[in-house]
């Protein structure tokens, strides 16, 4: 899921320098839903909700 985080952000990054802001913006609407997703995955491992 960090690839995929990392992916967006460049991809946002390099739309926002040719000047394409949506592109720029869908992509980092993408990583901001992946960070929390990934955040929130994360504060439950570390609670042991998916321990068997």
């Amino acid at each position: 899921m960090l690839s995929w985080i990392l992916i967006l952000i460049v991809v946002a990054a390099i739309a926002a320098f040719f000047g394409m802001g949506r592109v720029s913006g869908a992509a980092l609407s993408g990583a901001k839903i992946l960070v929390v997703l990934a955040l929130v995955i994360g504060v439950l491992a570390l609670l042991g909700v998916f321990a068997a």
